[in-house]
């Protein structure tokens, strides 16, 4: 269908000249050595230039071309980026007396490589044009118009017979997904192409070089003289605009009845996606200039195809990761769920589409929907052992590691299995239901190929007749996100199982694994708690109050996340009404229990929005007790709450019978707790009005947070890393002098405390991240030069930002309150990790051990 169908690659230096040495006769070649010398060119220059090659070699291109025209080549070549970088000039006059061309120039083997065909003399606005193209690209409702449209504009520009958008897949097959067509020839929508169509090889070339244009299939082509240099090599044109193609490839176009082609790749991610492959059945050549445009377009179409997967995976995998919540909440409070095949099954397949769950739990089964009998399930169990090494393992046809499995097929063809056990032993099993559907072939693709007139080498296959296969013993097949997804709720079971106890003889080392998880767990918290306080009194301090003043408000404030840490520990460590926490406070702070009115449904929250509350309520009534309405005996508040149509929180503070109100004249930490936890903590919003009658106050709680009564479907419990405790020390000032820094970490408070320390050690800028979404935006818009992360951000992990520093040869530290726990993946051992709660003295050593010894200068 494409270039180079069925040809062996692999000793290319063996392929006869017409292959690796020869051009397309619709322009000329000239290969120069470093110095700009003359070394090869094509046989037909003097139909161009009126110079053989006899006459060019050795020859300074000054001798051949105007003075200007090297001017500009030179000019081009100082510009090529990369090994695969070609530059273009158009309408270029490079002999006097003689027309003018289109030029391609780049870089092969430390050689120069100028190609040139006649110009075109089109000099249209070629970005005015693919500007227009994209425009209507971007219009299009969903991918099959998406590809739809590209084929036409593709077809518009260049003008062939027909206009495909070919997609390859995942075994290497290629299936017709958009066609623009002349009327009257028939149509490719919809069919297959073999893998072997196009070898893997050529894929490589088509990713190198955008576009391949075969002028003429009848054409002879033209050597490039001499064949080979000095030292026996052809010359490489892999990235040659002219460059011959392969007489198999030409047999497999007249097999076609095509007598001209064009190839314009489709590269996302930075693979081979698919390709624009063009037709016409009379030799036909697009000028340059357009053919550069098409590239252009394609280029452009691929970021915009690229743009649209990855915005369907990101909000996919985030309605998984909420499904990932849901399944953590719950069986954190009910660890026998996970053995409910029906529970999981429902919870499971909202995330990932499966006809049934299978649960294989030190050696016991459960099953819910389609599923196989306990002894084929058995069976697959012991091939996962063998084969899926621990890891999330899918396929669409469970026959392909479990023999005999088509006897089966009719109830589960396929499977996403996800291991729940540190070693393969234990899975929860999605399978899907056989899925018979017929697939078009262009051709049989099972047919032997034959020797044929090129000697001894394979021909390629004559017959392009539609041939139907009806597949069977398949199901629908499991997507990449799916897979992704499948991780991470690994991930969110295994934190689970561990707490699960063993049989027989795994219950000892069950239970030694499931100690060491509370022990860190226990040294988890303990830690993060140690860091708040500290936090709470390094910021309560900043507000230069006295000695008595200064106590009286750190034991507020402590006492108020004791009493939220009370609520929610009492149903381990899940959710807690909303009331309670008000109740609390009230009593705390006020005799008189109706002079703080609440109005509202009967709500939960989340452990983490609990303890942000619990502050953010504490000081709007600590502030209110002192300056507010509930400072004299008339004095009235009115906290209201409701769900809004999205599902979010919103409630409201009112004051009202209070002295006349003033907006603060300075932002101490408590208002900084009032205007920042929510926003910070939780992702939502907080609206503070100073109005004279009274302080009127609206937040809004993300539904993320929120849980109904007496059920437990809320976020996962809260994770913040810990670390050891140092002694502070005397640091320099200068250690971070000049850096600006990125620090990642999910807690207001904390963050607050360990920007303070970096700002004590000199840095010019901080800049501070909740989550790795934020963190990732905040790299792209200004890029830091040091960074210091938190490894556990709530339900995610900091991994994903570590990435991109190192990508970007950004140094970091990595900060966790796990101890020895903390385990980063093996491309981030060997980090340095400062241990929770940050200090002076561990954030100095760590930096200084990152970036050497401060400057003194």
């Amino acid at each position: 269908m494409t270039d180079a169908a069925q040809v062996d690659l692999t000793n290319c230096d063996r392929e006869p000249i017409h292959i690796l040495g020869a051009i397309q006769p619709i322009g000329f070649l000239i290969a120069l050595t470093a110095d700009w010398l003359i070394a090869r060119a094509s046989a037909n220059t003097h139909e161009f230039i009126g110079l053989a090659p006899d006459d060019l070699f050795g020859r300074p291109l000054s001798d051949v071309f105007t003075t200007k025209a090297v001017h500009d080549l030179r000019n081009r070549a100082a510009i090529l980026r990369g090994p695969d970088a070609v530059e273009r000039l158009f309408d270029c006059v490079l002999t006097d007396g003689r027309q003018a061309f289109d030029v391609a120039l780049h870089f092969s083997g430390g050689q120069v490589v100028i190609e040139a065909e006649p110009a075109s003399g089109e000099h249209g606005d070629a970005s005015g044009t693919v500007r227009s193209m994209i425009a209507r690209l971007d219009q299009a409702q969903d991918f099959a118009s998406f590809y739809r449209e590209g084929a036409r504009q593709v077809r518009a520009l260049i003008g062939f017979d027909r206009v495909m958008v070919y997609r390859f897949g995942a075994d290497g097959s290629g299936e017709v997904v958009a066609e623009a067509v002349r009327a009257g020839i028939g149509k490719f929508m919809g069919l297959h192409y073999p893998a072997t169509d196009i070898p893997a090889q050529a894929r490589e070339l088509y990713r190198r070089n955008l576009l391949r244009i075969i002028a003429d299939v009848n054409a002879t082509p033209v050597p490039i003289v001499p064949q080979r240099d000095e030292t026996g090599q052809p010359l490489d044109l892999s990235l040659s605009v002219l460059r011959s193609v392969s007489p198999i490839h030409i047999e497999y176009l007249k097999n076609m009845g095509v007598d001209a082609s064009l190839s314009i790749s489709i590269i996302v991610d930075g693979k081979l996606w698919g390709l624009f492959a063009c037709h016409h059945y009379s030799p036909r050549c697009p000028t340059f200039e357009r053919r550069s445009v098409a590239e252009l377009f394609a280029q452009m179409f691929s970021m915009r195809l690229e743009s649209r997967e990855r915005q369907d995976t990101v909000e996919y995998e985030r309605r998984a990761r909420d499904v990932s919540d849901q399944l953590l909440g719950a069986v954190a409070s009910d660890e026998t769920l996970l053995q409910d095949p029906d529970w999981l099954g429902d919870i499971l397949t909202h995330a990932i589409p499966a006809d049934g769950v299978g649960v294989w739990l030190s050696g016991k089964h459960a099953f819910s929907g389609a599923t196989p009998s306990v002894e084929d399930f058995r069976r697959i169990v012991r091939a996962l052992n063998g084969t899926a090494a621990g890891k999330v393992f899918a396929t669409d046809s469970i026959a392909s590691i479990v023999p005999g499995a088509g006897d089966f097929a009719a109830d589960v063809a396929g499977m996403l299995a996800i291991p729940i056990s540190r070693s393969p032993r234990d899975y929860v099993v999605l399978f899907r239901k056989e899925l018979i559907h017929s697939v078009r072939w262009a051709g049989d693709p099972h047919k032997p190929v034959s020797y044929g007139p090129n000697g001894p080498r394979l021909s390629p296959r004559e017959s392009f007749a539609e041939w139907k296969q009806l597949v069977e013993a398949h199901s629908q097949p499991f997507t990449a996100s799916e897979v992704r997804v499948a991780e991470t709720l690994r991930a969110t079971l295994i934190e689970v199982v561990l707490r699960l106890a063993d049989e027989a003889s795994a219950e000892r080392q069950q239970a030694s694994a499931r100690q060491e998880l509370l022990i860190a767990e226990l040294n988890h918290r303990v830690r993060n708690i140690l860091g708040l306080i500290r936090g709470l009194i390094r910021q309560s301090n900043a507000e230069e109050q006295d000695v008595a003043e200064f106590v009286k408000v750190v034991d507020g404030r402590i006492h108020a996340l004791a009493r939220a840490h009370n609520q929610i520990t009492d149903d381990h460590w899940g959710p807690a009404p909303l009331q309670a926490l008000i109740d609390a406070e009230a009593a705390a702070f006020v005799d008189e229990r109706e002079r703080i009115v609440t109005q509202g449904e009967a709500v939960h929250l989340n452990p983490n929005a609990y303890s942000t509350m619990a502050l953010v309520v504490h000081e709007l009534v600590t502030n209110s007790n002192k300056y507010g309405s509930l400072s004299t005996p008339g004095g009235r508040v009115t906290l209201g709450w409701h769900r809004t149509s999205s599902g979010d929180l919103e409630l409201e503070w009112r004051e009202a019978g209070g002295p006349a109100v003033t907006p603060p004249t300075r932002k101490g930490f408590g208002t900084t707790i009032i205007h920042r936890s929510v926003p910070y903590d939780l992702g939502g919003t907080a609206k503070v009005d100073y109005a004279p009658t009274g302080v009127h106050a609206v937040f809004c709680i993300p539904a993320r947070h929120l849980s109904e009564p007496r059920t437990i479907t809320g976020a996962p419990t809260i994770k913040y890393p810990r670390a050891a405790i140092g002694h502070p020390q005397p640091t320099p000032d200068t250690l971070l002098k000049g850096q600006d820094i990125l620090l990642v970490e999910d807690s207001l408070i904390i963050a607050l405390d360990a920007e303070d320390i970096a700002t004590r050690l000199g840095a010019a800028t901080v800049t501070t991240a909740a989550t790795v979404e934020g963190a990732l935006d905040n790299i792209d818009a200004a890029r830091p030069t040091v960074a210091m992360l938190d490894i556990n951000l709530g339900d995610r992990n900091s991994y994903p930002i570590a990435d991109r520093l190192a990508e970007l040869n950004i140094p970091f530290i990595f900060a966790t309150g796990y101890g020895e726990q903390a385990n980063p993946p093996i491309e981030h051992r060997g980090r340095l990790i400062v241990q929770k709660p940050y200090t002076l003295e561990n954030v100095a050593r760590a930096m200084d051990s990152l970036l050497g010894p401060a400057d003194e200068a």
